[in-house]
């Protein structure tokens, strides 16, 4: 059987003492050694091929080199790949593995994810969702660490970390205004939801600003489905005085828009402009025009989520992340203006 490297071998590889090497490769050697003795004990590590003992680690110190990611559906949602991999990443900036478990929605799973992350000593939990909305963590989450991850903790212990939905929603609006548009009409996703609630409200902020009375029959609601995007934007088309954008709060919305439009021998952009949301790769390719959208950074949730875990922060404070912009071809002054 080959030798296992040890951390007397890194020692004697790095010139330096087994001391040293712990402190550098547990991340504590800040102020004890200086950054290029870190660097020659990291190259030896690598040279080696040691690894550290995180067993013995997770019993010396109570907790392994672990975060937990648990949630609902996480593993079939378009958007849950991005969410894990921002955390992922940032969880590999300080050698820490993200282990992932997708509960489908079954608090019964849901309980034994938690209890099997605790029993692996994770370093602290995920508790995400597939679509923003508010949740209430349960308890066993607690006994360690935790952060919501695309959801807002009702009871206000951990910290959230969540999409900024109202601004994203009014600079939605706010690009069709800047195009001079002044009749849009929006088509909604939900009655309810945090990302439909707060999407429709910065449209409605948009257009305060603007100086512009919310006509309520430009508000037509939806689901969130393609055939929502269908039926509406007919709706839409049907008015006395029909709209000459709409701001869609989703992808999927925008898709059936597109299409009646096109039935209807209506061209994006030059006779109706549509906005978005989501920014969905799975969708992008079907929109001819490319479609402007705004962008749900989910990567950049997923890292921040980490940082806070692994960082050590317990204020239960909402930790809202900018969805930028993402200009396209889909908007144009209103025809004949």
């Amino acid at each position: 059987m080959a030798h296992r490297p040890t951390m007397h071998d890194v020692a004697a590889a790095a010139g330096v003492s087994q001391a040293v090497v712990s402190l550098v490769l547990n991340g504590n050697h800040a102020g004890r050694a200086s950054e290029r003795t870190a660097e020659r004990v990291r190259a030896a590590a690598q040279q080696l091929g040691y690894r550290t003992n995180l067993q013995a680690k997770s019993l010396k110190t109570g907790v392994a080199e672990i975060l937990g990611l648990v949630g609902d559906e996480v593993a079939t949602s378009p958007f849950s790949g991005m969410m894990i991999k921002g955390a992922q990443d940032r969880a590999w900036q300080d050698q820490h593995a993200l282990l992932t478990i997708d509960t489908g929605g079954d608090d019964r799973l849901e309980a034994a994810a938690i209890d099997t992350m605790l029993s692996h000593r994770v370093r602290g939990i995920v508790y995400t969702a597939m679509y923003h909305r508010e949740v209430h963590v349960p308890d066993a989450a607690l006994d360690t660490r935790a952060v919501c991850l695309n959801a807002r903790d009702l009871d206000e212990r951990v910290p959230s970390v969540i999409p900024d939905e109202v601004t994203g929603g009014y600079e939605a609006t706010k690009v069709l205004l800047e195009a001079g548009h002044t009749r849009i009409g929006i088509i909604t996703i939900h009655d309810a939801l945090p990302a439909a609630v707060g999407r429709l409200e910065g449209y409605r902020r948009a257009l305060a600003e603007a100086g512009i009375a919310e006509d309520p029959d430009l508000v037509r609601p939806g689901t969130g489905m393609q055939s929502d995007g269908d039926r509406q934007t007919r709706a839409l088309l049907a008015l006395p005085e029909p709209p000459t954008a709409i701001f869609c709060q989703n992808d999927r919305t925008a898709l059936g828009a597109y299409q009646t439009l096109t039935a209807e021998g209506l061209r994006v952009p030059e006779d109706m402009s549509v906005v978005g949301f989501d920014d969905q790769d799975v969708l992008r390719d079907f929109f001819l025009p490319p479609l402007t959208t705004v962008q749900l950074p989910f990567a950049a949730m997923g890292s921040l989520a980490a940082e806070l875990l692994l960082s050590g922060e317990t204020a239960p404070e909402v930790h809202r992340i900018r969805c930028p912009l993402v200009l396209r071809d889909s908007v144009a002054p209103p025809k004949g203006s």
